[in-house]
């Protein structure tokens, strides 16, 4: 993954890559992502038989080939063409949920007619209307989860993005909003974040547990709770209806100071002990990371920026690459820990500190 990173690197515009790899403020969270992870060390099993390990899991929405799934980015169009459709057609090679972003840069409707099998990641905006819009969208096109990301109010301090000046080409647009709605994402100005200023227009900053309540009443679909850090906070998403939680700090893109989602992870998964199902985001990079985290206690994992490197890289091919990469390193992981499954891996020890 990090030979990916590279070739994206060589090929995007230095602001889109910042806009991807960074992080807000000091960029003190992002590096505590990785920190923990590589902090993580699993102890393996042996004489246990296993010789070719099956990589299937149980996540929200189905069974899929390995426990992860590809995480809700914006404008996916900046890296590749291909975009969203490219990195959506990847995941249903690999038979692993594709979840489309609100702000994405093509519409839910043709993500969901590459024929995979797509979450739809809600934030919330001011218009209650449109939020409502929305979610009718997402049933009607067949998304099988829905995923509402709660660490949001406004944007976190990009500071990358702050000093570029960084504003979205006129040919990228966040396709699933009324013509019009995104208009600032495009205004570009020195010492300013375009994208900041038009989700500060239109996000709303004091979402509730009252409103996911709402959200609970007004879907069927399984619903994942994205942003959780505080065990507290899980075990309150469980009793309004949550079927997940995603112990995530944004990829370090938020609140600059947040603990590294591998450290709260047993906490969270101790606090809603078979009450909902707990994923892993942020600072994942390799199938090793993903028996990290089933170690540590999740169901499953989301995957990020690797895949977008992989999208920048290659488009389409570049990603179906990277995710068969991952399920490769997996396989290998869970045989050299003596592990049949996924589910097995979730028995394994973990000391801290290597």
């Amino acid at each position: 993954m990090a030979d990916l990173a590279e070739l994206a690197r060589a090929v995007l515009p230095g602001d889109v890559w910042d806009f991807v790899a960074g992080g807000s403020g000091a960029e003190t969270t992002l590096a505590a992502n990785r920190a923990a992870l590589d902090r993580v060390a699993v102890l393996p099993r042996v004489l246990t038989g296993v010789d070719r390990p099956r990589t299937e899991a149980v996540l929200p929405g189905g069974t899929y080939a390995l426990p992860v799934a590809v995480a809700p980015m914006a404008y996916q169009r900046l890296l590749h063409p291909d975009g969203e459709l490219g990195l959506a057609a990847a995941a249903r090679t690999a038979g692993v949920p594709y979840v489309a972003s609100t702000l994405g840069s093509t519409p839910i409707e043709e993500i969901t007619a590459v024929g995979g099998s797509v979450w739809f990641q809600l934030y919330w905006l001011r218009d209650r209307g449109l939020v409502a819009d929305l979610l009718d969208r997402a049933h009607a096109a067949g998304c099988v989860a829905l995923m509402v990301t709660v660490d949001v109010p406004v944007l976190g301090r990009r500071l990358r993005d702050v000093r570029n000046g960084f504003a979205l080409p006129p040919q990228v647009t966040a396709a699933n909003l009324p013509g019009g709605r995104d208009d600032l994402a495009h205004q570009g100005a020195p010492g300013v974040s375009a994208v900041a200023v038009h989700t500060g227009a239109v996000f709303a900053p004091a979402l509730s547990w009252a409103d996911l309540a709402w959200l609970r009443e007004r879907t069927r679909l399984p619903l994942l709770v994205k942003g959780v850090l505080d065990p507290r906070d899980a075990v309150r998403a469980a009793e309004v209806g949550a079927d997940a939680v995603v112990v995530s700090n944004h990829g370090g893109r938020q609140f600059d100071g947040a603990p590294a989602t591998a450290t709260v992870l047993p906490e969270v998964v101790a606090a809603v002990p078979d009450r909902c199902a707990v994923l892993l985001d942020s600072g994942v990079r390799s199938g090793i990371d993903v028996l990290r985290a089933l170690a540590l206690g999740a169901a499953g994992v989301l995957v990020g920026r690797p895949l977008l490197w992989a999208l920048a890289a290659g488009g389409r091919a570049g990603a179906e690459a990277a995710l068969a990469l991952l399920a490769a390193e997996l396989r290998d992981a869970l045989t050299l820990t003596g592990c049949a499954d996924p589910a097995a891996a979730r028995h394994l020890r973990t000391l801290t500190g290597g």
